[in-house]
C-alpha cells in the first residue's frame, strides 16, 4: 500500500488528507489508507470543508474510493468526487479501505477526513466493548520456527469462552527476510472476517503494513520483504475452535553464500535447514535429495561406558556357564555308578530273560541211577552183538533163540517207560 502525506492515529481514531491539502493536490497520485478498529468495533468516516475533487461522470477521473474491508477487492461502498463532501460513511466490520486517485489534468484542493471507532451493533447484547481482551503476545526468532494458536491455551492467555486477540512477532536472522507457510489452518466461521481471521503484517502491526488476511477455508503462503513479521489472530467467543499452525523460515536473496542453500525459488536458506525433515523452501528441494535417515541402531546407541558394563557382564556369564557345564558332565556318572550298585540283577533277569532248557534236565538222583543201569545194559548188548556178527550162527535154533532174546530185549527196551518222560512240560510264557 502507498500512503500519501501525513496520517495521524490516536486510540480513538485519527485523520488523513490528500497531498498538499488545503492546496491543490498534484497530478498522477495514488494514495491508499487502510483503517482498522479494535475487535467488536466499527469505523465512522467524516469529511471536512473545503472539499473539491475534479468532477466527472461516475467519477472516472480523479476520485476517492471507499471499500468495506481491508482489501482492494472488498465490497465497494462508493466512489466520491465533485464539489460536495460525502455524507457520513460507516463500515460493517473492523476495516475500511480508502484510495485517492488523480490523473494528469485538472487538479483540486482535495479533501481531509476524520475517522473514529464506534461499538459494533452485533455485540450490543454484550454491552459493546466490555471485557478488554487480555495481553496476548509472543515473540519468535531464528532460522526457522513454528507459530501456533495452541500456545494461547497452553500458556493460559485467555479463559474458556473469552474472545482471542493475540499477536506473534517474528524476528528473522540478520539481513534476512521471512517466508511463512501454513501447516494447519481451520476457521470455524469461515468467510465471516469480522468474527474470525488470521492477519499477517510485514514490518509492523500497523494497518498500512497488512500483507494478507485469511478468514476463508484456504490460507496461502506469504513472503515478507522485511526481517520482521507480525501474525495476529482474532476469534470471538463463538469461534474458539479456530486454529492455525505456521512455519516461518529466514532467507536471503541470491546469490547464496557458502553457508546457505539455494532453494530454486529466489531464496537461500541456512544449510542447517537442509534435510531436517521439514520443507523450509517454497518448493521441497531442500528435502527431495536427502537419504532416508534410518533410526539409530542398537550398537550405535551403545556408549563406551555401556560397552564396558556389557563386556564385564558377558565375561561373568561365560565363566558361570563353563562351570555349570563341568558340573553337569561329572554329575551324571556318579548317579550311574550308584544305580549299578543297587541294581537287582535277579529280578531284572527273571522278567526279561527267556527261559533256557537243556535236552535232559534231571531232577533227582534216582532217575540218574536208572539211566546208569540202562547205559550199562546197552553196553553189554553191544559186546554180545559184535562176536555174533563176526562168526555167523551155526545152529539156527540157537541163533533163533538168540535173535528172539535180542528181539525180546529190544522189545523190553522199546516198551520201557522212563520215569522222566513227562518232565518236558511246555515252557512258561514270557513276562
Amino acid at each position: 500500500p502507498t500512503q500519501c502525506d501525513n496520517w495521524v492515529r490516536t486510540s480513538n481514531g485519527g485523520h488523513f488528507a490528500s497531498p498538499n491539502y488545503p492546496n491543490m493536490y498534484p497530478p498522477n497520485q495514488e494514495c491508499i489508507y487502510i483503517l482498522e478498529a479494535a475487535p467488536r468495533q466499527r469505523i465512522e468516516l467524516t469529511f471536512d470543508e473545503p472539499y473539491y475533487i475534479e468532477p466527472s461522470f461516475e467519477c472516472r477521473f480523479d476520485h476517492l474510493e471507499v471499500r468495506d474491508g481491508p482489501f482492494g477487492f472488498s465490497p465497494l461502498i462508493n466512489r466520491y468526487c465533485g464539489l460536495k463532501s460525502p455524507a457520513l460513511i460507516r463500515s460493517t466490520g473492523r476495516f475500511m479501505w480508502i484510495k485517492f486517485t488523480s490523473d494528469e489534468e485538472l487538479e483540486g484542493k482535495g479533501f481531509q477526513a476524520k475517522y473514529s471507532f464506534i461499538p459494533d451493533p452485533d455485540f450490543t447484547y454484550l454491552g459493546g466493548i466490555l471485557n478488554p481482551i487480555p495481553d496476548c503476545q509472543f515473540e519468535l526468532s531464528g532460522a526457522d520456527g513454528i507459530v501456533r494458536s495452541s500456545q494461547v491455551e497452553q500458556e493460559g492467555k485467555t479463559k474458556p469462552g473469552q474472545a482471542v486477540d493475540c499477536i506473534w512477532t517474528i524476528k528473522a536472522t540478520p539481513n534476512a527476510k521471512i517466508y511463512l507457510r501454513f501447516l494447519d489452518y481451520q476457521m470455524e466461521h469461515s468467510n465471516e472476517c469480522k468474527r474470525n481471521f488470521v492477519a499477517v503484517y510485514d514490518g509492523s502491526s500497523s494497518i498500512e503494513n497488512l500483507k494478507a488476511k485469511f478468514c476463508s477455508t484456504v490460507a496461502n503462503d506469504v513472503t515478507l520483504q522485511t526481517g520482521t513479521g507480525v501474525v495476529r489472530m482474532w476469534a470471538d467467543e463463538g469461534s474458539r475452535l479456530s486454529r492455525f499452525r505456521m512455519l516461518f523460515t529466514s532467507f536471503v536473496d541470491p546469490p547464496c553464500s557458502g553457508n546457505t542453500y539455494f532453494c530454486h525459488s529466489n531464496m537461500c536458506i541456512n544449510n542447517s535447514l537442509v534435510c531436517n525433515g521439514i520443507q523450509n523452501c517454497a518448493y521441497p528441494w531442500d528435502e527431495n535429495h536427502c537419504r532416508e535417515k534410518k533410526k539409530t541402531g542398537l550398537f550405535e546407541q551403545i556408549t563406551k561406558t555401556h560397552g564396558t558394563i556389557i563386556g564385564i557382564t558377558s565375561g561373568i556369564v561365560l565363566v558361570l556357564l563353563i562351570i555349570s557345564i563341568l558340573v553337569q558332565v561329572k554329575q551324571p556318572r556318579k548317579k550311574v555308578m550308584a544305580c549299578k550298585t543297587a541294581f537287582n540283577k535277579t529280578g531284572f533277569q527273571e522278567v526279561f530273560d527267556p527261559p533256557h532248557y537243556e535236552l535232559f534236565s534231571l531232577r533227582d538222583k534216582e532217575i540218574s541211577a536208572d539211566l546208569a543201569d540202562l547205559s550199562e545194559e546197552l553196553e553189554n548188548y553191544q559186546k554180545m552183538r559184535r562176536p555174533s556178527t563176526a562168526s555167523r550162527c551155526i545152529h539156527d535154533h540157537h541163533c533163533g533163540s538168540q535173535a528172539s532174546n535180542i528181539k525180546q530185549s529190544r522189545t523190553n527196551l522199546s516198551s520201557m517207560e522212563l520215569p522222566f518222560h513227562n518232565d518236558f512240560a511246555q515252557p512258561q510264557p514270557m513276562k
